[in-house]
């Protein structure tokens, strides 16, 4: 018989390998204090890593969760109903302190471990890390309601994954989301129209209608709506402490360009109890404290697709030979991945840093706090911005084969935009910067302290820091050239960062075409002379 079908020249799985053996990462943990945290950082390298770990991802994502409004007899029960593999997924994650572990452990660097490990275990599927974000970004908020903090956030900080609907004090673990955007004002919050009403009890009626509200099978909420003292948070459990399920409709859930494991649905509240977080009319800088920590999660997400990118760009080229010469040796092809190689590094080494920030200023450090408060709004924007193109020129990197779901390569692309979307789109990032820079300029000076620690070692980010600090100078109608200025802000951290911490190679391929002017537009076109294997083989770690 004629052979018509033998396999040749195809590149092997990329799988049973260490996720969390990236160099950017693992330096920037130990650099931030969290080196204690290495074994167990590995252990959830190697699980994500796992044929296992990563065919519960295919699958989540493949067969997305299902509303399931009513029983069979009629009775209104509002449950998503997901895949065995999904609550694998979560249960990970919580057995590693994924979600709020961090505010129940004193160990210096214990927010750096927690970001780290959601860095790493965020490369399986994308989609259940938004509940693990939401519970570990809940715990400063709920502290604004001391009893309320007392009771559940060492439920919330537990490392057992206690799935189902029941009253959150009877459980083993909780996991919280939160619930703010209406269909008539998105990120315009103050615009919202549920409204609540005060009970005898103290407790409040809450009745209106949400458009984005993600993973409603969390046991509780933080939710906006209008209190007679104005645009107030509230407390609001799927099931009441009498057993009964709240009054929370789950009308649909949305259909996504991807994060499909993660079901984002529309709910209404159709006279829910809820209790005051904070005081009436504070909702938005009470829940605020919530979105920040989300909006680090926002950038460590897309640092953490970044390096699946281009790991697995790197890893095709290795093993796929044309012309005679594997990919990875042609000089075109190792120009991109190079290329791609330091965007990720770059994203990387910032959030690790941004980790280390937010575990000093939580421990009371009111200069890294300020710091924190420019550096992750510009960071936010930037790296989030970053994600979709570099997913897109890494899926390219496959060929055709990058476009074929198999590859896992579309995954990733249409995950990609999504980080610069959630907790306020671009404008928003950018409009926060600058009211930061306007309200609190001391903040931005603590921003310029950290840059400067590189005066001075290479002259290219000393003019750029020159060149920003000018556009700042002028702040005559700077919401229209907003986003180059906050671009700048971004570029100018990675590039000290970078210049302190990586290899020179690695530094001065960053400070040439990020900063130096001698960068085209497209990925793949770095200055001739760049050392193009050193930032290969980091990516390429695992």
């Amino acid at each position: 018989m004629t052979t018509t079908h033998d396999v040749t020249n195809q590149v092997p799985p990329l799988v049973d390998i260490d996720l969390s053996a990236y160099p950017p990462l693992v330096e920037g943990m130990r650099r931030e204090g969290a080196a204690w945290a290495e074994p167990e950082l590995h252990d959830v390298g190697r699980l994500a890593g796992s044929t296992k770990a990563q065919e519960w991802a295919r699958l989540v994502e493949e067969h997305p969760p299902v509303l399931r409004t009513h029983d069979r007899y009629g009775h209104r029960i509002d449950e998503v109903e997901y895949l065995p593999q999904y609550h694998d997924l979560m249960r990970t994650a919580v057995e590693h302190g994924l979600h709020a572990a961090p505010w129940a452990d004193a160990r210096e660097g214990a927010h750096v471990a927690r970001a780290a490990k959601f860095f790493t275990w965020s490369q399986t599927d994308a989609g259940h890390t938004c509940p693990i974000s939401m519970t570990y970004a809940v715990v400063p908020a709920l502290r604004a309601n001391p009893e309320l903090a007392a009771a559940y956030e060492p439920l919330l900080a537990s490392r057992e994954y206690d799935d189902g609907l029941r009253v959150p004090s009877t459980k083993r673990g909780l996991i919280a989301g939160m619930s703010m955007t209406e269909k008539q004002g998105g990120s315009d919050v103050r615009a919202n129209t549920t409204r609540a009403t005060p009970l005898p009890d103290g407790s409040y009626e809450i009745v209106g209608h949400k458009w984005f509200t993600s993973a409603p099978m969390s046991d509780l909420f933080l939710v906006l709506a209008q209190a007679p003292g104005g645009l107030s948070c509230f407390f609001v459990p799927r099931v009441l402490p009498d057993g009964t399920r709240n009054a929370l409709r789950l009308q649909r859930l949305k259909s996504k360009l991807g994060n499909r494991s993660n079901a984002s649905s529309e709910v209404e509240y159709d006279g829910a109890r809820g209790w005051l977080v904070g005081e009436e009319g504070r909702g938005v800088p009470t829940i605020i404290e919530m979105v920040n920590m989300t909006r680090l999660d926002c950038t460590i997400g897309s640092a953490s697709l970044m390096h699946h990118a281009v790991l697995e760009a790197v890893h095709h080229a290795q093993h796929r030979y044309a012309f005679g010469a594997r990919l990875v040796d042609q000089p075109a092809m190792a120009g991109v991945l190079a290329d791609l190689a330091l965007e990720a590094e770059a994203a990387a080494t910032v959030s690790m840093r941004l980790a280390g920030a937010t575990d000093r200023a939580v421990r009371g450090d009111t200069h890294e706090a300020d710091f924190r408060r420019v550096a992750v709004a510009v960071s936010k924007y930037w790296v989030c911005k970053r994600a979709p193109v570099h997913a897109a020129e890494a899926l390219e990197c496959l060929g055709g084969n990058g476009y074929v779901e198999d590859s896992g390569m579309p995954r990733i692309y249409r995950e990609a935009p999504l980080s610069s979307i959630w907790e306020g789109s671009g404008n928003v990032a950018v409009l926060d910067t600058l009211r930061a820079i306007a309200r609190q300029p001391h903040t931005v000076e603590a921003f310029f302290t950290e840059v400067s620690l590189a005066e001075g070692a290479d002259s290219r980010l000393d003019d750029a820091v020159a060149r920003v600090r000018k556009e700042l100078s002028d702040l005559d109608a700077i919401e229209y050239r907003a986003r180059r200025v906050v671009e700048q802000l971004a570029l100018v951290l990675q590039g000290s960062l970078l210049v302190r911490h990586a290899p020179a190679g690695v530094a001065d391929a960053f400070c040439a075409s990020r900063l130096g002017g001698d960068w085209g537009i497209a990925f793949g076109t770095l200055p001739v002379g760049v050392d193009t294997a050193t930032l290969i083989d980091r990516a390429a770690a695992c």
